[in-house]
């Protein structure tokens, strides 16, 4: 797969697109780090901090347009999208920029004080009003999953051809890394066996709900960024956090909060043991391509013995 190289942009190209939405006064324009697909920067416009993010790839940004709309629509604390358009080779999209930092800068302590609204947010993440749309899977750019089914989507998120992905030609890790066909193998026939737990369960997934992702001042939750978004069962976002947080009461904490609001839970243990065979076995794959082999043989042990 070849290198992908985000798009340079001169200082007078981002300042026109920000002079078109919110007129003259747009300052501080700063680079901010990460990013792999665009480039990104911050600013500040009366008084308020924003982010710009530019892409040369195709229907850049729409579905994160849309998932924006979605959750602060409904009171989630997501980034707020002011602007989506194009400047020639560039689609750009502007949001608003939270307040706080990283929940993983916080100290250990004041993140276990701050779990109770951790779930509490994946609680609503989970209940977010999904009933006007359809499909599994990756939202696309008009809200709607690309997949029929929870194992149609699955079946192609481990299939051999990726070709165009960031997949592509990821068995050849089984050469390259320390990637184990069999353990792959022996994860995916588990995995499959407990798709039928998730599969009646539809709902928004962040994909991506971890500490890095998570915005705090320190003593409250912020706001939370960056998902990789998804339709399906929401136990996933669960299983994330749980696997970041390990010492942290996750699942128990979880299990209170339902207890108390006298949700039925129907095979909870089987979805969630579906949820972490669905995102280990990606994590596996993405450790070995990395080249993080620790990583990847604490998730390859855990993962083995969840069914042991």
């Amino acid at each position: 797969m070849t290198a992908y190289g985000k798009p340079s942009l001169a200082a007078g190209e981002i300042e026109q697109v920000l002079r078109n939405h919110f007129g003259p006064g747009a300052a501080e324009i700063t680079p901010l780090a990460g990013g792999n697909l665009s480039s990104v920067f911050s600013f500040v416009h009366g008084g308020k901090g924003y982010v710009v993010k530019f892409s040369d790839l195709e229907g850049a940004f729409k579905t994160e347009g849309y998932v924006s709309d979605l959750l602060t629509g409904q009171g989630l604390p997501f980034p707020k999208c002011t602007a989506l358009g194009e400047t020639g080779r560039l689609a750009y999209i502007v949001m608003e920029r939270m307040d706080g930092r990283n929940l993983a800068d916080c100290t250990a302590e004041e993140q276990a004080r701050q779990l109770p609204e951790l779930i509490g947010i994946l609680t609503r993440l989970a209940a977010v009003d999904v009933g006007t749309t359809n499909g599994y899977g990756w939202i696309g750019p008009d809200g709607n999953g690309a997949y029929a089914s929870w194992k149609d989507f699955v079946v192609a998120c481990y299939a051999e051809d990726q070709r165009g992905t960031f997949w592509e030609n990821w068995h050849d890790l089984y050469r390259t890394s320390c990637l184990e066909r069999d353990v792959i193998e022996e994860i995916y026939g588990r995995l499959m066996a407990y798709v039928l737990y998730n599969e009646p369960h539809r709902g928004f997934i962040h994909g991506d709900f971890h500490q890095w992702n998570i915005l705090s001042d320190g003593t409250r939750i912020t706001g939370i960024i960056d998902g990789n978004c998804l339709y399906g069962d929401s136990l996933v976002d669960l299983a994330i956090l749980d696997r970041h947080m390990p010492s942290n009461g996750v699942i128990q904490a979880y299990r209170d909060l339902q207890a108390k609001s006298g949700v039925p839970f129907p095979n909870f243990k089987e979805r969630l043991k579906g949820a972490y065979y669905f995102k280990g076995l990606d994590g596996l794959r993405f450790y070995a391509k990395m080249g993080w082999r620790d990583a990847y043989l604490v998730t390859r042990n855990f993962l083995l013995n969840l069914d042991a």
